[in-house]
């Protein structure tokens, strides 16, 4: 991509005295008219450099302009460098790994240092993710509704939306646009989505970001407290954090937290075994007990 290799040429010059056009041209594999063009946008863009033919002559940003190397540390661009190979995780490519080799061309430390922190984006289903992601992308960048079947906790649907974010929270991605059958924006996610089809174009509208804040998108409606059996204590760390419990002097766990709706106590519950009571609230103490003689009459020999 054009845009992809100014860059990569920028960041050699700020990184280098000077350089040829052959060696740009060899680096980024084009022709070295294509690189006399990209010299002349870069200067169209307010990039003051300075080409000088000869023997010594090559391509260099105007002396009192160049950017000061140490405006991004080696640690910086490893930083950089991290999160670029994790959006690889899910591009299915090394497209931003390719792309951080060339903003780090002179500078192999930066390539070569700290590697300790790897990022892995990709969701188990690492075969239907990235083409989502792509055609999701596209569309936002080209304005274009997109149309996909789906799958919630309250049932199927069809929904055609324009498309603004793509978001990776929660350890998932979702796609934040605006839902014509809602006529408002919905946060929706990507594994739940299936036949994804781009449509028309859109005029965009105003939009920020959302808020992914826990209290705006799971506001606690009912505060839960639970007892809960000790060999569970890594699930309510891994989940709640060790501030959501004390530990009684029978060795039990007494749980506290938040919850949006009973379903999700309910089910939160039960997914513990006989390794959870509920406590609080005291009313959905029945509906625990439904939902275990709902399961024990499916295994009941006839």
């Amino acid at each position: 991509m054009k845009l992809d290799r100014m860059i990569g040429i920028l960041a050699i010059l700020l990184q280098r005295e000077k350089v040829t056009a052959p060696y740009l041209a060899e680096k980024f594999e084009v022709s070295r008219r294509t690189i006399n063009r990209d010299i002349e946008a870069l200067c169209m863009a307010g990039i003051p450099l300075v080409t000088r033919s000869g023997k010594n002559g090559g391509i260099s940003i105007m002396e009192g302009y160049k950017i000061d190397r140490t405006l991004l540390s080696t640690s910086d661009m490893q930083a950089i460098l991290t999160g670029l190979w994790s959006l690889d995780s899910v591009s299915g490519t090394n497209r931003y790994a390719q792309l951080m080799e060339k903003l780090s061309a002179g500078a192999s430390d930066m390539l070569t240092g700290d590697m300790h922190i790897l990022i892995d984006l990709s969701s188990w289903d690492k075969n239907s993710l990235p083409p989502k992601i792509g055609s999701l992308h596209n569309a936002i960048l080209s304005g274009h509704k997109v149309s996909f079947t789906y799958f919630a906790p309250k049932g199927k649907s069809q929904r055609t939306i324009e498309p603004y974010h793509l978001i990776f929270h929660w350890s998932s991605w979702y796609v934040w646009g605006w839902c014509e059958r809602r006529e408002d924006f919905r946060l929706f996610k990507l594994g739940r989505m299936v036949g994804l089809q781009i449509g028309d174009a859109f005029e965009k509208r105003s939009v920020l970001p959302p808020d992914l804040s826990s209290e705006r998108v799971f506001p606690s409606i009912y505060q839960v407290k639970a007892r809960i059996q000790p060999e569970y204590k890594w699930r309510l760390v891994e989940e709640y954090g060790p501030e959501s419990f004390a530990v009684q002097s029978d060795g039990t766990l007494l749980f506290s937290g938040g919850f949006t709706d009973k379903k999700s106590i309910v089910s939160w519950i039960a997914s513990f075994g006989e390794g959870a009571e509920l406590l609080e609230p005291a009313g959905f103490r029945q509906d625990v007990l439904l939902f275990a003689e709902r399961i024990r009459k499916k295994y009941i020999d006839p």
